[in-house]
């Protein structure tokens, strides 16, 4: 009871703050009161796994998310805290609508301002409604738009974040990289970049999944394979998104007239779309692009960039200290608040004393199958 008034003066404490900043505090208020309801319907999962009628697969995972946290703890030295000790039941497989925005001749994502995190290029709705209300006006301004579900997310450490239901019925690999992917936010997070905080914490959640199932299962165990087949995945799909980005940098920046631009970027999106089919064969862990479902435009294309950017000089990283993950990721965080400004720039110089390729089996796997070695753009 104590720590749910603290987490409600907590919340009550942001809106207010959100009010003087001058956010939307309806906004805010909604989303207080969403997340005070997920702290309050939290369960110990040790007290959860007592129960006799719990389903083989969600025991299971239940018991794995209390392994990874001790590891993560541990071996990777990530703040875990309480966070993910409890579990809350939620009746549906997105927790949050996350919608983003971005001019149809710029591959630049439209910001919204907040108390704490700064400029993110985002706004999530706990319900789908709202959100759709909200891309209709940004689509009526002449915004491309685009809503996704998210099934998991972070306080950054000002929470003990319970496990939401919905993820227990991901694979254990996914989940698990999953779980430390948001632990990752919660031991760092850098303001107003948020394609830096989205694609460290991926590529250490996708790592450190590797990381979980050598230790608990032996480096030839499935896990373990069906680990490093994400973090292989992860890098062919960064580097895929940056050569599209590529290709319509040239047409946005080509001086042509707007109607022109405008026309000529259909065909670039069929052409995306046909080398994406291609490239899906070869990836494993959650869906990239659901391209069946979702008309592609910029927006779209922003929101897997900020998760997959830059990923080969995290890689480089990881091999300049010798696959130590958690020496990988001090030096991420120390890079980040050494150059808060340029992040990226930071880990690019830092890349560049990394040994030739191929990479250490750490990012590539015992069969190989590196990336392409192309430079990376800062």
């Amino acid at each position: 009871m104590k720590s749910a008034r603290v987490a409600i003066g907590a919340i009550a404490l942001a809106v207010c703050a959100a009010a003087l900043a001058g956010c939307d505090v309806s906004y805010l208020a909604h989303s207080a009161c969403s997340e005070i309801r997920l702290l309050w319907n939290r369960r110990p999962i040790e007290r959860v796994l007592e129960r006799k009628d719990i389903e083989p697969q969600v025991r299971s995972n239940l018991e794995m998310v209390l392994e990874v946290r001790r590891f993560a703890s541990q071996r990777l030295g990530l703040n875990v805290g309480g966070a993910y000790s409890t579990v809350t039941p939620v009746d549906q497989s997105a927790v949050t609508w996350i919608l983003m925005a971005a001019e149809p001749d710029r591959l630049t994502p439209y910001t919204w301002y907040f108390p704490i995190v700064g400029s993110v290029p985002y706004k999530g709705y706990f319900n789908k409604a709202s959100a759709q209300a909200a891309a209709a006006v940004m689509q009526a301004r002449g915004y491309d738009t685009f809503i996704r579900p998210a099934v998991a997310f972070s306080s950054l450490g000002y929470f003990n974040d319970p496990l939401l239901s919905n993820l227990l019925s991901l694979d254990r690999v996914v989940l698990a990289g999953v779980i430390i992917h948001e632990l990752f936010h919660r031991t760092y997070f850098l303001a107003s970049n948020v394609m830096f905080d989205e694609s460290a914490a991926n590529y250490v959640g996708s790592r450190g999944a590797v990381e979980f199932f050598d230790h608990i299962e032996g480096r030839d165990s499935r896990g373990a394979a069906d680990a490093r087949a994400v973090v292989q995945s992860d890098m062919r799909f960064g580097a895929f998104l940056e050569r599209q980005e590529d290709k319509l940098l040239a047409l946005y920046y080509s001086g042509k007239p707007r109607e022109q631009i405008l026309q000529q970027r259909t065909a670039l999106f069929h052409d995306i779309q046909a080398d994406y089919a291609r490239l899906k064969p070869q990836l494993s862990g959650l869906e990239r692009f659901d391209l069946d479902k979702v008309k592609l435009n910029n927006a779209v294309l922003i929101n897997y960039q900020l998760y997959f950017h830059n990923l080969e000089d995290f890689a480089a990283l990881d091999a300049l200290h010798q696959c130590d993950l958690r020496a990988t990721i001090e030096a991420i965080i120390d890079l980040a608040k050494g150059e808060p400004d340029d992040p990226f720039g930071a880990l690019h110089r830092a890349a560049q004393l990394r040994p030739k390729y191929p990479l250490p089996d750490c990012v590539n796997g015992p069969a190989g199958g590196a990336p392409e070695n192309r430079p990376a753009r800062p």
